[in-house]
């Protein structure tokens, strides 16, 4: 190798050299940790109302069963099954001939007690006169007042008879003794039917309100006695919210419910307790037997919320992550109520008003992180509350 070469590649070496010198510098300086920017929430206290939902069964105010006074074969319907009837209006109507036969001897039995009638009432007008002459002794008079009311008395007698047959007759058209809905009808025309038959005819409910029946356990039942104010039950259901009934579709009736009664007894079973709520059902929209959810709100006044998509669970406890006046995280494990407000837990303690919480990628945060907080304003956060 001569000089020539050998200074070649000496001076290659240095320049490779100092190149490496300044890509370690430009890889220090690239490598140096950067402060991550995160959206923080400074938490105020906040109104809220947590709803809290039971399954429901919906009977009718009135399910009245419709059976027959009289016994005959059906000869009309004048309702389908599902029809909406009103108080009176027919449903039913069942030959029986021999109470029409009634009605027509009665009114005969009538016409022949009043003949009598005005026969006994010509024979006292015509022996009272004679007595006063004393032509005939009073025995003659007192006979013909007797044998007058005798035949009061029979017209009396037919009057009922033919009141008490058009009765009958009036029960071959059964009518509907509410306003309602028909239920099933399981007889045909022909169908023979009496007062002894096992089965109604059909049922007609009144569903002008209707009854949600669901159930409480023991300690929902102890809560939701002890939030309202009273002496004693009647007075606490009294002062129980407006409650809301979700139809089968998931949307809410538009008709607010009142809790009436609470059953004195729990069921040692279940451990459960029936209660029932009245909702107005003026449309009838809703029916008899179907299954529903009644929801029942209660208010939270100055809580602190907090969205659950800033929080994380570990080990069966859950965490929010705070932020220090110095940038730098701490998970705090907080406790809610059991009921949320939407989206929102509801913190019972681990955090207090004036604490600033990050909102986002908080699972993997861990103490002591510096971040770089952008604070979100509470009127964007809790928007969905409004």
């Amino acid at each position: 190798m001569n000089k020539q070469s050998f200074l070649s590649i000496l001076a290659a070496s240095i320049v490779i050299a100092s190149c490496g010198k300044k890509d370690d510098k430009s890889a220090q300086a690239g490598g140096a940790p950067q402060v991550k920017e995160y959206k923080t929430l400074t938490l105020q206290s906040q109104s809220a109302t947590l709803n809290t939902d039971y399954p429901a069964s919906i009977q009718g105010q009135e399910n009245i069963e419709i059976r027959p006074r009289v016994e005959g074969y059906i000869d009309k319907i004048y309702v389908d099954e599902g029809a909406v009837v009103k108080a009176g209006q027919p449903l039913f109507k069942i030959s029986a001939p021999e109470y029409e036969q009634q009605v027509r001897t009665a009114s005969a039995s009538i016409k022949s007690a009043q003949a009598q009638v005005s026969t006994a009432k010509l024979a006292v007008n015509k022996v009272r006169p004679l007595v006063e002459k004393g032509i005939i002794s009073k025995y003659d008079l007192e006979s013909a007042q007797y044998t007058y009311e005798s035949a009061m008395a029979s017209l009396a007698q037919a009057n009922a008879a033919l009141v008490n047959a058009k009765v009958n007759l009036g029960y071959t058209t059964v009518t509907s003794p509410v306003n309602g809905v028909v239920g099933s009808i399981p007889f045909r025309l022909g169908s023979l039917v009496g007062s002894a038959t096992a089965e109604p005819m059909t049922t007609v409910s009144s569903i002008g309100n209707v009854y949600a029946y669901f159930a409480l356990n023991e300690k929902m039942l102890l809560n939701l006695t002890q939030e309202n104010e009273g002496a004693s039950l009647a007075q606490k259901i009294k002062k129980m919210p407006a409650v809301s009934l979700l139809l089968s579709d998931g949307s809410e009736y538009d008709q607010k419910g009142h809790i009436e009664t609470v059953n004195g007894l729990i069921n040692t079973e279940t451990g459960t307790v029936n209660i029932r709520a009245r909702f107005p059902n003026p449309k009838g929209i809703i029916r008899s037997g179907s299954s529903t959810t009644v929801r029942i709100p209660k208010e939270v006044k100055d809580g602190i919320l907090v969205p659950q998509s800033a929080t994380f669970e570990l080990q069966d406890k859950i965490f929010a992550v705070t932020v220090g006046k110095d940038g730098k995280t701490k998970n705090v494990n907080i406790t809610k109520l059991e009921n949320t407000a939407g989206n929102y837990y509801v913190v019972t303690s681990g955090l207090k008003p004036g604490d600033q919480i990050v909102l986002e990628g908080v699972a993997s945060l861990k103490d002591g992180s510096e971040i770089k907080a952008t604070n979100v304003s509470a009127e964007t956060v809790y928007a969905d509350l409004k």
